[in-house]
């Protein structure tokens, strides 16, 4: 009896609360049509966080749960003591996902597109990089938002601006090129005679690209794997492969082009900035959607403490990570499975939501003002339409107030 007399009091409460939130919603709708973010309002479930910057001690989260992980690795010890036979299907295998060949192509053309595009697009909209701590912001006014890690007053920090460049906006990635990505890893005695090239052009070349200058290992026989061991039948320099006579020999002092970059210009008008833009936009969606499927299939490792990444089934031997308690692993990275952001790196900028004003942005203000990668907001500010995926990091509905008001707001 007293349960049920608790149950019904209970229900008595949660409609009395759902009417004032519902009365409360009816008088904020009346009284300002854009409201600011509030946990009674429905809008608050539509802002994303961004993730936190992570300390230097700190470890990049796990993709897969450290218990599974275990559980895996018990799996594959006990597969070890067993002598049996096992076929792993592609990639695994050392053949080509069939189905994901067009995507590399895909994928490897959009990157092109997109470094042209925005080289076109930073001709006519300003990018200004920290000199100290890295920072980006996009626009023709750099903003006065004091987040620079310059040691001192916190009230003085300050961004020591200066003339950006491609690099900031797309930083480069490399990764190892492997000849045979189902081999040994590479040695530390060997990184200095194994070329290093962008990471996305190496997962393209992995999962079916071609470039001449970096040839790969297409196997037409699988692997096998017998007791833990990888049994390879094929003929290790097969008569189709290249015997190597058309490869050139660079030395470190004759400059190697990096692949991927067409030295063609883009074929677009001049004063046609919000077409480029908008072609700029679709190539950037499309490189990350096209990388994102091969890495489902195309296994990427990163190094838990430090931005270095190998593409291939396992990471490299080489030792040179700097990182948190490095010594404790001889140099070695800590290589765990790489995410989309590890692997193309959005780099998040401030949003400017008045292109032709000549505030800056603020640092009193800045709980107002929302972010975008930075590729993003340079094609966003040449007119090019953003996509809802990057609303819940915008704040395009959230009226920013003057100096004057920011104390009523509530």
């Amino acid at each position: 009896m007293l349960a049920k007399r608790i149950r019904t009091i209970a229900n008595y409460h949660n409609i009395v609360l759902q009417s004032v939130i519902s009365n409360f919603e009816g008088i904020c709708r009346v009284c300002s049509p854009r409201v600011l973010f509030s946990t009674a309002l429905p809008e608050a479930s539509n802002y994303t966080e961004l993730p936190r910057r992570l300390k230097k001690s700190e470890r990049k989260p796990l993709v897969v749960g450290i218990n599974e992980l275990k559980r895996r690795a018990r799996l594959e010890k006990q597969m070890r003591q067993e002598v049996r036979e096992v076929v792993p299907h592609p990639p695994e295998n050392g053949l080509l996902v069939k189905h994901l060949i067009p995507i590399a192509h895909e994928v490897n053309a959009a990157r092109d597109v997109l470094f042209r595009c925005v080289s076109k697009v930073m001709e006519s909209i300003p990018v200004y990089s920290c000199r100290v701590c890295g920072e980006v912001h996009v626009g023709s006014v750099p903003n006065k938002i004091k987040t620079c890690i310059v040691t001192g007053n916190p009230s003085r920090r300050e961004h020591s601006w200066e003339k950006g460049k491609m690099e900031h906006l797309l930083p480069l990635v490399e990764s190892f090129h492997l000849y045979d990505r189902v081999g040994r890893a590479v040695s530390h005695e060997e990184c200095l005679q194994v070329d290093r090239i962008p990471a996305i052009v190496e997962l393209c070349v992995q999962a079916g690209l071609d470039i001449p200058e970096y040839p790969t290992r297409r196997r037409t026989f699988p692997v096998y794997i017998v007791a833990g061991r990888m049994m390879d039948f094929e003929r290790r320099f097969p008569k189709i492969d290249s015997s190597g006579k058309d490869i050139n020999e660079f030395g470190f002092w004759e400059k190697r082009e990096k692949p991927g970059r067409s030295k063609k210009d883009v074929d677009y008008p001049s004063d046609d900035l919000q077409g480029i833009a908008t072609e700029g936009m679709k190539a950037w969606e499309k490189m990350r959607s096209g990388t994102l499927k091969l890495m489902q299939k195309y296994k990427v490792q990163t190094c838990g403490y430090c931005p270095e990444v190998q593409v291939g089934p396992k990471g490299h031997r080489v030792r040179q990570c700097y990182a948190y308690k490095h010594q404790m692993r001889d140099g070695q990275h800590a290589w765990q499975e790489a995410t989309i952001d590890d692997f193309v790196p959005p780099v998040y900028v401030w949003h400017v939501q008045d292109t032709n004003g000549s505030t800056p942005l603020l640092d009193n203000l800045k709980r107002y003002y929302g972010k975008l990668p930075a590729v993003v907001e340079l094609f966003a500010q040449a007119g090019a339409e953003v996509g809802e995926v990057y609303s819940g990091v915008m704040r395009e509905d959230v009226a920013i107030p003057e100096l004057d008001e920011e104390k009523l707001v509530v």
